[in-house]
């Protein structure tokens, strides 16, 4: 332990204020393996004794349980849920096997990402005392430093290694400062007392300057890191994002209380134009006039701090959620005739490289973060950065642009596979830069963090005045269970030696069609569009056509993107996390702006798409409202000699075909079976023969781990007379 620390014999850690405030995030990769050791022990006590300081804000015991936020559970269950998340992965990576309180490692388990405003459901609940958490975390406190003392180590600390687990341990905890800080913000004044040091607030407050937008450099980026950096990471942080982003111009300071009190005076909670259908669904049901944090007493504004209520500090920064922050860019774009809004990710990025020092190494804070200034906010004006921007880093986080998603090569953490993918749900906005409070990895440039957009945290903006974004699908792991499904179909191995099905139907096509010309081919039913890619290894050009627009959205990401993330069911509520790079299949990049991916109707399609030299159509005569249309509108799209395959396993079914549109499968006039084959040939007579007798296909698909269907489709290759 440092000098400044007092290890007693019943393992109660006494730390002096100083020591637990400053700290940095241990540099892994590099130093005398048993002094590395210490240094991680001493991490963990300073975050295990600065976490529990913040539960001392509470007044009594009632106040562990008021309910600071409807969205949120009370503060009693973030008082154990940091110990409980150290013995909850160091069972999982089976480094220990031992279990201090059952009951408690399951009740304090799991915390809370609602889907919306009014959505958790406390009555479920008994809550263990305040005390029997605080013997709890003394038992946690002796397990831990026990196992660190112990364990081996090697440098560099992996993600493999124990050590790694008791970082991930800490620098969760830290996480839960700075959301528990935010919690006690928001509960009432007679729930806490003062803090000898969490009530040392900023003392400074004067008038606020006036805001301008200053010009920052464009290039290209790399975003991401790689598996040897220095430092621990979260599973979202690792991979790699190239990006271009062009020269633009940004706000010189946060937007202060001042700033934005023009917007509420301007009447900008009540205007619907400025706010997303989000936001504005979120401002109805909360009745917003004003931000969170501003409280009203005879007729004018104060400001909440974490423990008190005092005079507006109208040169703070204004601490508002990321639709607050979206609308007053609206606003102000219509204000100012700009194009103003918030930045991306890679746009704050190229910005925080104007700050060479990160929080690991710098002697002293640059700015309001690592708590190494006030225990609040302070003047936007009071840090200022290279080339005269103030708070590139600290004060209040910084709202972005950018849903979260995982980079290129993205994978999770075993120990903790859920900690970033709920959040790949284009419903969390990243923000950046840190706040006050944050600490640890929150304080490191390439910390990711991202929250739902109506989260409060102690979190403002910067506005960009740059070209508006195009809207575009969020490239994030596909929820949706049918567009998942088909990926895996398409895209996914081979199952009980079963080949892939769009790639062995490809392939039957390319072999049987070799005398034909090779200029044009439609893949019509394309779904994700395997076979398309691989018709356009042999064709010059490839019309891929789905009626499904999600589902023609996931070809489209990978041909632009280059990747396509998605999860595929194991069991019950488990799900594995899965991504595909054209680079994985051969020839792919080089032949992807070959393809044309479209959403149409088979039964309906415009004129364009005619004369061509195959058409494929896979799984799909089954399934179409009216196959005699199609049949009929086909012929005519096809040159001479050209071809027309199909493939389907005839399952007709009255709810996607109506039962007299049925090319086959039933008794005709004569009592006879008619065949789908035998209705084909006549729809297709006297254009098309058919060439080659009908062969079957296999195929597998895969529903969860242990559940896959397998099925036969026939394959039927039609030749155009000449």
């Amino acid at each position: 332990m440092s000098p400044d620390a007092v290890h007693h014999q019943d393992n109660s850690i006494i730390l002096s204020d100083s020591n637990l405030l400053k700290t940095h995030t241990v540099i892994l990769d590099q130093g005398d393996p048993e002094e590395k050791r210490q240094e991680i022990l001493n991490y963990f006590h300073k975050t295990f004794s600065l976490y529990e300081t913040l539960f001392e804000c509470l007044k009594d015991d009632n106040a562990f349980y008021a309910r600071a936020n409807s969205l949120r559970h009370p503060l009693i269950f973030y008082y154990g849920h940091t110990a409980v998340f150290f013995i909850n992965k160091l069972n999982v990576a089976k480094f220990i096997d031992t279990r201090i309180d059952a009951t408690l490692e399951s009740t304090l388990a799991i915390g809370v990402d609602e889907m919306s405003w009014d959505d958790l459901n406390e009555n479920n609940y008994d809550w263990p005392t305040p005390k029997k958490v605080k013997a709890y975390r003394d038992k946690v406190r002796t397990l831990v430093d026990h196992f660190i003392r112990s364990c081996e180590i090697t440098i560099p600390i992996k993600q493999t290694d124990p050590l790694w687990v008791i970082m991930m341990g800490i620098e969760h905890e830290r996480i839960h400062l700075e959301t528990s800080a935010v919690l006690l913000r928001e509960l009432p004044l007679d729930k806490i007392r003062p803090h000898r040091f969490w009530s040392k607030i900023c003392q400074s407050s004067g008038i606020a300057p006036e805001n301008d937008l200053l010009p920052v450099s464009g290039g290209k980026l790399t975003l991401g890191k790689g598996q040897s950096n220095k430092h621990f990471g979260w599973d979202n942080e690792y991979g790699s994002y190239e990006t271009r982003i062009e020269d633009f111009k940004a706000s010189k300071y946060l937007v202060s209380n001042h700033e934005y009190f023009d917007f509420v005076k301007d009447n900008g909670y009540a205007r619907e134009n400025f706010w997303t259908e989000e936001g504005w669904k979120w401002v109805s049901y909360r009745k917003a006039e004003a931000p969170v944090y501003w409280v009203k007493h005879s007729g004018e504004y104060k400001y909440r701090t974490m423990l008190e209520v005092i005079p507006m500090p109208w040169d703070w920064p204004v601490d508002i959620n990321y639709l607050e922050a979206k609308a007053f860019c609206n606003w102000k774009s219509k204000k100012t005739g700009r194009s103003i809004r918030l930045p991306t990710e890679a746009e704050w990025y190229q910005l925080r490289a104007l700050e060479p020092k990160d929080q690991s190494t710098w002697n002293s804070a640059p700015g309001n973060i690592n708590l190494e200034q006030d225990m609040s906010p302070c003047p936007v004006n009071k840090n200022e950065f290279a080339q005269g921007f103030f708070d590139i880093i600290g004060n209040v986080w910084q709202w972005t642009e950018t849903a979260i998603d995982g980079y290129e090569g993205f994978a999770v953490h075993p120990i903790y596979d859920d900690f970033s993918t709920p959040t790949f749900d284009g419903k969390h906005n990243v923000f950046k830069g840190g706040c006050w409070i944050s600490t640890g990895n929150y304080a490191l440039k390439d910390s990711r963090y991202a929250f739902r957009r109506h989260f409060f945290q102690y979190s403002g903006l910067r506005y960009v005045e740059a070209p508006e974004l195009p809207t575009t699908e969020v490239n994030m792991y596909e929820t949706d269970d049918i567009v998942a499904q088909y990926i895996e179909f398409h895209y996914g191995e081979e199952y009980f030696n079963v080949p892939n099905f769009p790639v062995a139907c490809a392939k039957i096509c390319i072999e049987n069609t070799k005398q034909a010309r090779r200029e044009r081919a439609l893949d019509l039913g394309c779904a994700t569009g395997r076979a398309s890619f691989e018709l356009a290894k042999t064709y010059d050009h490839v019309d891929a056509i789905d009626f499904s627009a999600r589902l023609i959205q996931a070809p489209s990401a990978l041909q632009q993107k280059g990747t396509q993330r998605y999860t595929i069911h194991d069991e019950g509520e488990l799900v594995s996390y899965k991504e595909i790079s054209l680079d994985d299949f051969d020839g792919y990049t080089h032949i992807k702006n070959k393809i044309d991916f479209m959403q149409g109707d088979a039964c309906n399609l415009p004129s364009k798409y005619k004369d061509y030299d195959l058409v494929f159509a896979g799984n799909l005569i089954d399934r179409l409202y009216d196959p005699k249309k199609f049949i009929t509108s086909i012929k005519d799209r096809i040159r001479s000699g050209g071809y027309l395959i199909l493939t389907s396993p005839y399952t007709w079914l009255e709810e996607f075909t109506e039962r007299n549109n049925w090319l086959g499968g039933f008794k005709a006039n004569t009592g006879e079976n008619y065949t789908t084959l035998d209705g084909l040939g006549d729809a297709l007579a006297p254009e098309f023969e058919l060439a080659s007798q009908p062969v079957d296909v296999p195929f597998v698909i895969r529903e969860t781990k242990r559940k896959y269907q397998h099925t036969l489709a026939e394959l039927s290759i039609w030749k155009k007379i000449s």
